[in-house]
C-alpha cells in the first residue's frame, strides 16, 4: 500500500512518501523516502521514548506470605503490558489536581490469589481486575496473547501463601521509565547496498559472503562495477520496522509518534515566533505555519506541575532558593554569606 504526498504534473514527488512493506497485529514495516536522515530518525527516537502508554505505577500491598519481596512482585508487575487504547482519555498526573491519583488520571488493579491446595498455584497477569471506573473498558487490561489466556506469569504460591493487592496504573512516557515503551523493538536502515559508504564493513576473505544483504537490498538497484563515488549523494530512502509490546497496534504507535513530533515541532516554533513577533502579533504570537491542532504547549519535562522525588518547580527539600542544607548553610546560599568559615 502507498501513502504518498502530492504528486506534481512533471511526475516529481512534493513532500514526503510512506509505502508500506508489512503490516500485522505485531508488526508493521515501511518505507519513508523524500526526507532527510535527521527528520527520519528523529521519528524512530520519538516512537521508542515519547509515545504515551499505560503501566502500573504504584502498588498498595495488603498481604504478602509468598517467597517473593514486595519490591519484586512491585517490578513484575510494571512490565506486565497494560491495553493503551483511548490513552488520551487519561491525564497525566502531574496535570490532575488530585493529590495522588483518582479515576481521571489512573486505572485501579486488584490481584488477590490464595493458595488452598497441594499443588503450586501459578499467578498470571489474568488474574489482575480492573477496576469499573476507568475510562473505557479497554484501557489498562492485562495484555494477553498466549493461546491459553493467562498472559505474563506473576508469581507461584505454595499451600496456604497469599498475595493481596492493588495496583494503580498511570499514564506515562518511556522517556520516564521503560515500563512506559510502547515498542520492543525498533529497526532502522538505509542505503542497504552502502552506496554513500557510511560503513566501513571489515572482512577477513569475501566483503559478500560474510556481510549478507538484508531483506531491504530488493528494493534498491545495486550499485554497478565501476559506477563512480557520488560525494555529494545523501540517504532520502528509510526503511523502518516497528514491533508493539501489546498495548497498542503498531501502525497506531507510529501514528501516535508523528503525532507528537508534530506538537514539539510547533511548540519549538511558537518558542521562536515569540522572539520575533511576540503576543502583540495578530497571530497572538503564534507563526502562520502548519501547527498541531492538540499542541498544548510545554514538554513534559517542562511543565511546572511535574515534580520528582527531589521536587519540581517549587523550592527542593534541600532549602530552595534559601540555600540551606542539612550541614548548614552552603556556598550557594544567600548573598555574603557561607558555609565555609
Amino acid at each position: 500500500m502507498d501513502y504518498d504526498a502530492m504528486i506534481m504534473d512533471e511526475g516529481e514527488t512534493l513532500g514526503p512518501s510512506v509505502k508500506i512493506h508489512q503490516a500485522d497485529s505485531m508488526h508493521v514495516a515501511f518505507e519513508i523516502s523524500n526526507v532527510d536522515l535527521a527528520m527520519s530518525n528523529a521519528l524512530r527516537r520519538v516512537i521508542m521514548a515519547e509515545v504515551p502508554t499505560i503501566a502500573i505505577d504504584l502498588v498498595e500491598v495488603e498481604e504478602n506470605t509468598s517467597v517473593l519481596a514486595d519490591e519484586f512482585i512491585a517490578h513484575r508487575l510494571g512490565l506486565i503490558p497494560l491495553n493503551a487504547t483511548d490513552i488520551d482519555s487519561l491525564l497525566y498526573t502531574r496535570d490532575c489536581d488530585c493529590e495522588q491519583y483518582c479515576e481521571h488520571c489512573s486505572v485501579k488493579l486488584t490481584l488477590h490469589a490464595k493458595c488452598t491446595g497441594d499443588e503450586v498455584m501459578k499467578v498470571y497477569a489474568r488474574d489482575l481486575i480492573p477496576d469499573p471506573g476507568r475510562p473505557n473498558q479497554y484501557v489498562g487490561s492485562p495484555v494477553i496473547t498466549d493461546p491459553d489466556g493467562n498472559g505474563p506469569i506473576i508469581a507461584k504460591l505454595r499451600k496456604d501463601q497469599e498475595i493481596k493487592l492493588v495496583c494503580i496504573a498511570k499514564k506515562g512516557i518511556a522517556k520516564e521509565h521503560a515500563k512506559w515503551m510502547a515498542t520492543t523493538a525498533v529497526g532502522f536502515e538505509y542505503d542497504p547496498h552502502n552506496k554513500l559508504r557510511h560503513l566501513d564493513l571489515w572482512y577477513e576473505e569475501d566483503p559478500k559472503k560474510e556481510w549478507p544483504l538484508s531483506e531491504y537490498a530488493a528494493y534498491e538497484d545495486p550499485p554497478q562495477e565501476g559506477e563512480p563515488f557520488d560525494y555529494d549523494a545523501v540517504p532520502n530512502r528509510f526503511y523502518m520496522r516497528v514491533e508493539t509490546a501489546g498495548g497498542m497496534p503498531p501502525d497506531v504507535i507510529v501514528q501516535e509518534g508523528v503525532k507528537v513530533l508534530q506538537q514539539k515541532l510547533a511548540g519549538l516554533i511558537h518558542e521562536l515566533s515569540e522572539g520575533e513577533g511576540g503576543a502583540g502579533d495578530a497571530n497572538g504570537g503564534y507563526p502562520t505555519g502548519p501547527q498541531s491542532p492538540e499542541y498544548s504547549g510545554g514538554d513534559v519535562w517542562q511543565d511546572a506541575g511535574y515534580t520528582t522525588p527531589y521536587g519540581g518547580g517549587n523550592p527542593s527539600s534541600w532549602g530552595g532558593a534559601g540555600g540551606t542544607t542539612p550541614y548548614g548553610t552552603t556556598p550557594y546560599g544567600n548573598p555574603g554569606q557561607s558555609g565555609w568559615s
